[in-house]
């Protein structure tokens, strides 16, 4: 999962270079942490958040098929 997000993120960000996702497990779900450089947060966001919450709904249908739980971080 943690593939999924970083090249999502890389794709859309102005500096993939500065794309940082980390993944810890804590045994009932996984925590996908994101990071991406201040000017790039708008774009990952979205209008209204819709680029995250299309994020989040592919992580979620990955999860589905691994039968975990999945959470995205932004930060």
């Amino acid at each position: 999962m943690k593939e999924l997000v970083e090249y999502i993120a890389k794709s859309i960000a102005t500096n993939p270079d500065e794309v940082i996702v980390t993944q810890t497990d804590d045994g009932e779900r996984v925590l996908v942490t994101l990071e991406v450089a201040p000017n790039d947060k708008g774009k990952v966001i979205g209008r209204e958040g819709r680029v995250a919450q299309s994020i989040r709904t592919l992580l979620k249908v990955a999860a589905v098929k691994q039968g975990t739980r999945v959470v995205l971080e932004i930060i």
